[in-house]
């Protein structure tokens, strides 16, 4: 059976929802084998093998440059497994891996993936999702895959640890010589959330947003922002959803006084159901809703979260 290799994606010692469905994905296509780097790593070997991982490969060190550790982790596994396929998260860090392995590896490389077929073919959006293609890469096919764009759905792997032998490099490294904790917040993580509740210029003011997050957390979603909202200050750029921000694919994306331009639309159209509230009944993102309100969203909102509240009591 061909291997597949998924190279884990982590965050606060744990793996990601992306990690267990870019492993869904792999048993499609093969006999996935988890690549899990980074302190903690060995506890998270059951948790991989939950998800169909038939072998697992570990290196729980600290690395001072864990994207070039990586890489020579994955080029050593995709030499051992004789693998024609690398998943890694289409997020800053398995971008940069991919580019990297895919020149180590001789193969190339495909990103924000949504699938890949059994013949090993990527499915891939582009033009702001406007088409799709299907592309085949010459060699080795490492494809970035999109949070959220897979089911993530258990199912009992063999787990077997397996440890590689990798030949030591010569080449520059970079070295991380200083890092700084970013900002945590107790909602989930934008790009995995299953719900996410987005905000835009129709919210008015930054104090608006306030409104944005009360119904995040009566939901227990995330918080995202249009373009025009973070341009104008109104809430972090980090939160900003679309072509040019973070990529989403909830179960459910709420978006309020966003009209939906077309690289907002880009970045959640892939939704699986979408509600927008807005004034202006000609707004575009109208067109991609399951559920439109015509409406303030400043009335609109305290509105739905007290019908929320009140059906949960």
């Amino acid at each position: 059976m061909t291997n597949v290799i998924v190279l884990a994606d982590r965050a606060d010692g744990a793996l990601t929802k992306v990690t267990l469905e870019m492993l869904t994905l792999a048993r499609g296509l093969g006999s996935p084998v988890a690549v899990i780097t980074g302190p903690g790593a060995d506890a998270d070997a059951a948790r991989a093998t939950e998800y169909g991982a038939a072998s697992v490969v570990l290196d729980p060190a600290a690395a001072t440059e864990p994207v070039g550790r990586d890489v020579d982790l994955l080029a050593a596994a995709v030499a051992h497994f004789n693998a024609a396929t690398v998943l890694v998260a289409s997020n800053a860090a398995g971008k940069e891996t991919a580019g990297r392995l895919a020149i180590r590896v001789g193969g190339g490389v495909v990103t924000d993936a949504v699938g890949v077929n059994a013949d090993g073919t990527a499915v891939q959006p582009i033009f702001g999702g406007a088409m799709t293609v299907t592309t085949r890469v010459a060699g080795v096919a490492v494809v970035a895959i999109r949070p959220s764009s897979v089911p993530a759905e258990p199912a009992a792997g063999a787990g077997t640890v397996v440890a590689l032998d990798v030949p030591a490099s010569d080449r520059r490294r970079a070295q991380i010589t200083a890092s700084v904790e970013g900002q945590r917040s107790s909602r989930p993580d934008l790009a995995a959330a299953d719900v996410v509740v987005s905000g835009g210029r129709g919210m008015g003011s930054a104090d608006g947003f306030a409104l944005v997050e009360q119904l995040a957390d009566t939901l227990k979603g995330a918080v995202g922002a249009s373009r025009a909202a973070t341009d104008a200050g109104w809430y972090p750029h980090r939160f900003q959803v679309g072509q040019t921000g973070t990529t989403v694919s909830p179960q459910l994306y709420v978006a309020l006084g966003i009209s939906g331009a077309i690289q907002h639309r880009a970045g959640m159209q892939t939704s699986k159901a979408v509600v927008v509230v807005n004034k202006d009944r000609e707004a575009p993102l109208f067109e991609l809703a399951d559920f439109g309100i015509v409406g303030d969203a400043s009335t609109v909102v305290p509105a739905l979260i007290a019908e929320i509240e009140r059906r949960r009591a």
